[in-house]
Protein backbone atom coordinates (compact mmCIF):
# COMPACT_ATOMS: atom_id res chain seq x y z
CA UNK A 1 0.00 0.00 0.00
CA UNK A 2 2.75 2.57 1.08
CA UNK A 3 5.16 1.24 -1.69
CA UNK A 4 2.19 2.46 -4.04
CA UNK A 5 1.19 5.29 -2.81
CA UNK A 6 5.33 6.25 -2.73
CA UNK A 7 5.17 5.35 -6.80
CA UNK A 8 2.27 7.91 -6.88
CA UNK A 9 4.02 10.27 -5.40
CA UNK A 10 7.28 10.11 -7.20
CA UNK A 11 5.50 10.09 -10.59
CA UNK A 12 4.28 13.45 -9.89
CA UNK A 13 7.92 14.86 -9.44
CA UNK A 14 8.95 13.04 -12.15
CA UNK A 15 6.23 14.18 -14.65
CA UNK A 16 5.44 17.83 -13.20
CA UNK A 17 8.61 20.56 -12.78
CA UNK A 18 6.71 23.06 -10.11
CA UNK A 19 5.84 20.09 -7.51
CA UNK A 20 8.28 21.24 -5.11
CA UNK A 21 7.95 19.37 -1.89
CA UNK A 22 6.07 15.60 -0.79
CA UNK A 23 3.94 17.77 1.47
CA UNK A 24 2.63 20.17 -1.32
CA UNK A 25 1.73 17.21 -4.21
CA UNK A 26 -0.21 15.81 -1.14
CA UNK A 27 -2.25 18.42 -0.49
CA UNK A 28 -2.42 20.25 -3.57
CA UNK A 29 -2.67 17.49 -6.45
CA UNK A 30 -6.17 16.91 -7.23
CA UNK A 31 -5.26 14.60 -9.85
CA UNK A 32 -3.24 12.41 -6.89
CA UNK A 33 -6.31 13.21 -4.52
CA UNK A 34 -8.69 11.66 -7.26
CA UNK A 35 -6.89 8.64 -7.60
CA UNK A 36 -6.09 7.76 -4.52
CA UNK A 37 -9.93 7.88 -3.20
CA UNK A 38 -10.34 5.86 -6.86
CA UNK A 39 -8.10 3.12 -5.55
CA UNK A 40 -10.35 2.55 -2.48
CA UNK A 41 -13.51 2.74 -4.08
CA UNK A 42 -12.38 0.38 -6.59
CA UNK A 43 -11.20 -2.26 -3.94
CA UNK A 44 -14.78 -1.45 -2.17
CA UNK A 45 -16.62 -2.41 -6.29
CA UNK A 46 -14.55 -5.40 -6.05
CA UNK A 47 -15.91 -6.72 -2.77
CA UNK A 48 -19.68 -6.00 -3.52
CA UNK A 49 -20.12 -2.63 -2.05
CA UNK A 50 -21.00 -0.93 -5.40
CA UNK A 51 -23.06 1.91 -3.77
CA UNK A 52 -20.63 2.83 -0.82
CA UNK A 53 -17.86 3.30 -3.87
CA UNK A 54 -20.06 5.15 -6.05
CA UNK A 55 -20.97 7.73 -3.42
CA UNK A 56 -17.15 7.93 -2.87
CA UNK A 57 -16.42 8.25 -6.67
CA UNK A 58 -19.17 11.11 -6.30
CA UNK A 59 -17.22 12.55 -3.23
CA UNK A 60 -14.29 12.34 -5.23
CA UNK A 61 -15.76 14.29 -8.00
CA UNK A 62 -16.82 16.99 -5.90
CA UNK A 63 -13.42 17.84 -4.23
CA UNK A 64 -11.35 17.31 -7.69
CA UNK A 65 -13.20 17.59 -10.65
CA UNK A 66 -12.05 14.15 -12.01
CA UNK A 67 -14.55 11.67 -12.05
CA UNK A 68 -13.47 8.13 -12.11
CA UNK A 69 -15.76 5.20 -12.09
CA UNK A 70 -14.96 2.67 -9.44
CA UNK A 71 -15.07 0.22 -11.63
CA UNK A 72 -12.55 1.45 -13.69
CA UNK A 73 -9.37 -0.75 -13.64
CA UNK A 74 -5.81 1.69 -13.67
CA UNK A 75 -2.34 0.57 -13.15
CA UNK A 76 0.69 1.49 -11.31
CA UNK A 77 2.09 5.29 -11.48
CA UNK A 78 -0.79 6.89 -12.94
CA UNK A 79 -0.62 10.75 -13.01
CA UNK A 80 -3.34 13.53 -14.16
CA UNK A 81 -2.37 16.90 -14.52
CA UNK A 82 -4.33 19.72 -13.15
CA UNK A 83 -7.42 17.22 -13.77
CA UNK A 84 -10.77 19.44 -14.27
CA UNK A 85 -13.16 17.75 -16.58
CA UNK A 86 -11.50 14.21 -16.94
CA UNK A 87 -13.76 11.38 -17.14
CA UNK A 88 -13.02 7.77 -16.96
CA UNK A 89 -15.65 5.35 -17.47
CA UNK A 90 -16.71 2.42 -15.76
CA UNK A 91 -15.04 -0.64 -18.39
CA UNK A 92 -12.14 1.45 -18.81
CA UNK A 93 -8.66 -0.19 -18.83
CA UNK A 94 -5.66 2.17 -17.84
CA UNK A 95 -1.91 0.33 -17.85
CA UNK A 96 1.50 1.78 -16.02
CA UNK A 97 2.86 4.97 -16.80
CA UNK A 98 -0.14 6.71 -18.41
CA UNK A 99 -0.18 10.59 -18.25
CA UNK A 100 -4.11 12.31 -18.98
CA UNK A 101 -4.41 16.16 -18.74
CA UNK A 102 -6.83 18.29 -17.85
CA UNK A 103 -10.57 17.74 -19.67
CA UNK A 104 -9.78 14.23 -21.14
CA UNK A 105 -12.51 11.88 -21.60
CA UNK A 106 -12.57 8.05 -21.96
CA UNK A 107 -16.23 7.46 -23.03
CA UNK A 108 -18.38 5.15 -24.28
CA UNK A 109 -20.14 5.04 -27.48
CA UNK A 110 -22.88 2.71 -26.97
CA UNK A 111 -25.75 2.23 -23.74
CA UNK A 112 -24.96 -1.74 -24.14
CA UNK A 113 -23.37 -3.55 -20.96
CA UNK A 114 -19.89 -5.08 -21.24
CA UNK A 115 -16.47 -2.93 -22.69
CA UNK A 116 -17.84 -0.21 -23.74
CA UNK A 117 -14.89 2.13 -22.86
CA UNK A 118 -10.77 2.39 -24.13
CA UNK A 119 -8.12 0.02 -23.11
CA UNK A 120 -4.94 2.54 -22.65
CA UNK A 121 -1.38 0.89 -23.05
CA UNK A 122 1.48 2.05 -20.81
CA UNK A 123 2.81 4.60 -21.53
CA UNK A 124 0.35 6.70 -23.27
CA UNK A 125 0.28 10.51 -22.96
CA UNK A 126 -3.15 11.63 -23.59
CA UNK A 127 -3.41 15.65 -23.92
CA UNK A 128 -5.66 18.27 -22.47
CA UNK A 129 -9.41 17.97 -24.16
CA UNK A 130 -8.77 14.32 -26.25
CA UNK A 131 -11.51 12.15 -26.20
CA UNK A 132 -11.58 8.68 -26.64
CA UNK A 133 -14.60 7.00 -27.34
CA UNK A 134 -14.99 3.04 -27.65
CA UNK A 135 -14.27 -0.29 -26.78
CA UNK A 136 -10.67 -0.09 -28.19
CA UNK A 137 -7.14 -0.43 -27.50
CA UNK A 138 -4.53 2.84 -27.19
CA UNK A 139 -1.10 1.08 -27.98
CA UNK A 140 1.41 1.23 -25.78
CA UNK A 141 3.53 4.55 -25.47
CA UNK A 142 1.03 6.33 -27.76
CA UNK A 143 0.32 9.67 -28.34
CA UNK A 144 -2.72 11.25 -28.29
CA UNK A 145 -2.68 15.29 -29.35
CA UNK A 146 -4.88 17.99 -27.53
CA UNK A 147 -8.54 18.29 -28.12
CA UNK A 148 -7.94 15.28 -30.68
CA UNK A 149 -11.18 12.90 -30.73
CA UNK A 150 -10.35 8.92 -31.45
CA UNK A 151 -13.20 6.22 -32.05
CA UNK A 152 -10.48 3.58 -33.52
CA UNK A 153 -7.19 1.34 -32.59
CA UNK A 154 -4.34 3.37 -32.74
CA UNK A 155 -1.23 1.32 -32.88
CA UNK A 156 2.03 1.22 -30.17
CA UNK A 157 3.55 4.41 -30.62
CA UNK A 158 1.53 5.80 -32.99
CA UNK A 159 0.64 10.00 -32.66
CA UNK A 160 -2.92 10.61 -33.27
CA UNK A 161 -3.89 14.21 -34.09
CA UNK A 162 -7.53 15.41 -35.15
CA UNK A 163 -10.98 15.37 -35.42
CA UNK A 164 -12.05 12.65 -36.25
CA UNK A 165 -8.22 11.60 -34.84
CA UNK A 166 -6.21 10.39 -37.47
CA UNK A 167 -2.35 8.75 -37.38
CA UNK A 168 0.27 11.03 -38.28
CA UNK A 169 3.16 9.20 -37.35
CA UNK A 170 4.12 5.49 -36.55
CA UNK A 171 7.32 4.52 -35.78
CA UNK A 172 9.36 2.67 -33.16
CA UNK A 173 11.34 5.07 -30.44
CA UNK A 174 14.54 5.71 -32.41
CA UNK A 175 18.10 6.83 -30.49
CA UNK A 176 17.10 9.93 -30.97
CA UNK A 177 14.40 9.95 -29.36
CA UNK A 178 15.45 8.69 -26.16
CA UNK A 179 18.79 11.19 -26.37
CA UNK A 180 16.05 14.35 -26.87
CA UNK A 181 14.00 13.23 -23.87
CA UNK A 182 16.81 12.98 -21.38
CA UNK A 183 18.15 16.20 -21.77
CA UNK A 184 14.46 17.65 -22.10
CA UNK A 185 13.98 15.84 -18.55
CA UNK A 186 17.33 17.61 -17.44
CA UNK A 187 16.08 21.19 -18.83
CA UNK A 188 12.69 20.77 -17.21
CA UNK A 189 11.04 20.95 -21.11
CA UNK A 190 7.61 19.79 -20.91
CA UNK A 191 5.84 20.19 -24.39
CA UNK A 192 2.52 19.27 -22.65
CA UNK A 193 1.85 16.38 -23.73
CA UNK A 194 2.50 16.57 -27.37
CA UNK A 195 5.33 15.29 -29.68
CA UNK A 196 7.39 16.70 -32.63
CA UNK A 197 5.01 15.18 -34.86
CA UNK A 198 2.45 17.89 -33.42
CA UNK A 199 1.81 21.68 -34.57
CA UNK A 200 3.71 22.86 -31.59
CA UNK A 201 6.35 25.66 -32.97
CA UNK A 202 7.35 26.45 -29.78
CA UNK A 203 7.95 22.59 -29.04
CA UNK A 204 9.20 21.79 -32.26
CA UNK A 205 11.88 24.89 -32.04
CA UNK A 206 13.40 23.59 -28.56
CA UNK A 207 13.62 19.95 -30.02
CA UNK A 208 15.39 21.32 -33.20
CA UNK A 209 17.55 22.78 -31.22
CA UNK A 210 18.12 20.05 -28.59
CA UNK A 211 19.13 17.52 -31.86
CA UNK A 212 21.62 20.88 -32.77
CA UNK A 213 23.17 20.50 -29.51
CA UNK A 214 23.16 17.11 -30.16
CA UNK A 215 25.20 16.98 -33.28
CA UNK A 216 27.61 19.84 -32.12
CA UNK A 217 28.79 17.53 -28.84
CA UNK A 218 29.22 14.17 -31.57
CA UNK A 219 31.20 16.56 -33.69
CA UNK A 220 33.44 17.94 -31.24
CA UNK A 221 33.95 14.49 -29.75
CA UNK A 222 35.05 12.92 -32.93
CA UNK A 223 37.36 16.19 -33.56
CA UNK A 224 39.24 15.04 -29.86
CA UNK A 225 39.78 12.02 -30.82
CA UNK A 226 41.35 13.24 -34.27
CA UNK A 227 44.12 15.58 -31.92
CA UNK A 228 44.15 12.69 -30.04
CA UNK A 229 45.89 10.75 -32.34
CA UNK A 230 47.74 13.72 -33.93
CA UNK A 231 49.55 14.06 -30.48
CA UNK A 232 49.10 11.70 -27.80
CA UNK A 233 50.32 14.31 -25.33
CA UNK A 234 46.73 15.98 -25.78
CA UNK A 235 44.51 15.86 -22.89
CA UNK A 236 40.39 15.32 -23.70
CA UNK A 237 39.09 16.35 -20.07
CA UNK A 238 35.92 15.45 -18.91
CA UNK A 239 33.00 18.42 -19.40
CA UNK A 240 32.26 20.15 -16.14
CA UNK A 241 28.99 18.45 -14.85
CA UNK A 242 25.49 20.73 -14.87
CA UNK A 243 24.04 22.32 -12.28
CA UNK A 244 20.04 22.18 -11.93
CA UNK A 245 20.21 25.84 -10.56
CA UNK A 246 21.49 26.76 -13.78
CA UNK A 247 17.23 25.86 -15.52
CA UNK A 248 15.38 27.56 -12.40
CA UNK A 249 14.23 29.76 -14.96
CA UNK A 250 13.12 27.58 -17.64
CA UNK A 251 11.58 25.02 -14.95
CA UNK A 252 9.75 28.23 -13.16
CA UNK A 253 9.17 30.25 -15.71
CA UNK A 254 6.61 33.14 -14.47
CA UNK A 255 5.80 33.85 -18.44
CA UNK A 256 4.95 30.09 -19.12
CA UNK A 257 1.53 29.63 -17.59
CA UNK A 258 0.78 26.21 -19.24
CA UNK A 259 2.47 24.12 -15.95
CA UNK A 260 1.97 24.62 -12.28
Amino acid sequence: MFQRLKEDINSVFHRDPAARNTFEVLTNYPGLHALLLHRVAHWLWGHGLKWVARTLSTLARWFTGIEIHPGATIGRRFFIDHGMGVVIGETTVIGNDVTLYQGVTLGGTSWNKGKRHPTIGSGVVVGAGAKILGPFEVGEGAKIGSNSVVTKAVPAGATVVGIPGRVIVKRKLEEDDVRRKVMEERMGFDAYGVTEEMPDPMARSVRALLDHMHAVDERLETMCKALHKVNSEYQNGDLPQLDDDDFDCVRDDPEDGAKG
